[in-house]
């Protein structure tokens, strides 16, 4: 995994903003209606539930991509690309969804996935222990930082990451 032109370099882990209000301008020109935004973000609280179900999909179609990406299909391009941006919608949906961990394990998959255009076994092993730890997000329902369980899993992913 590690780059042999690029220097090693410790992981970095976005922590996205948790409302929209942290987003935007108040007060002055071009500013929100604080009210909209409030009514905005009870939305989204409530599409929360939602997401269990629309992740648990998302990873039907995850597991889809990567047995095909596994088998090496005539166009392992085309399968990437469909990994890529199934893995892109999780990671933007996680920390929308009070689950940055999904985030930020979805960005670590992301980086392997949009920098190689073919994978071997290494590659694979790395990409299953990613999907796994997202699943372990999901089942755990280890919202906002995951507490202990969350750190440990991203130190481990971490040290799996600096192994290369």
């Amino acid at each position: 995994m590690a780059d042999e032109n690029k220097p090693d370099a410790a992981p970095q882990f976005v922590k996205p903003p948790q409302t929209l209000q942290n987003k935007i301008t108040k007060g002055g020109p071009g500013a929100v209606n604080l009210a909209a935004l409030a009514k905005a973000e009870a939305v989204i609280e409530n599409l929360s539930d939602d997401y269990l179900n629309w992740v648990s999909e998302d990873f039907v179609r995850l597991e889809a991509a990567f047995n095909t990406l596994k088998k090496g299909a005539p166009d392992d391009k085309a399968n990437i690309d469909a990994m890529f941006s199934i893995v892109h919608d999780m990671k933007g949906q996680g920390g929308s969804f009070g689950y940055p961990l999904m985030t930020q394990i979805s960005d670590l998959l992301a980086g392997i996935l949009e920098n190689s255009e073919t994978f071997g076994s290494r590659e694979h092993k790395s990409m299953r222990v990613y999907i796994d730890a997202m699943r372990v997000v999901i089942s755990h329902k280890l919202k906002d930082d995951g507490g202990a369980e969350g750190k440990q899993l991203l130190m481990g992913l971490t040290l799996m990451r600096d192994k290369g």
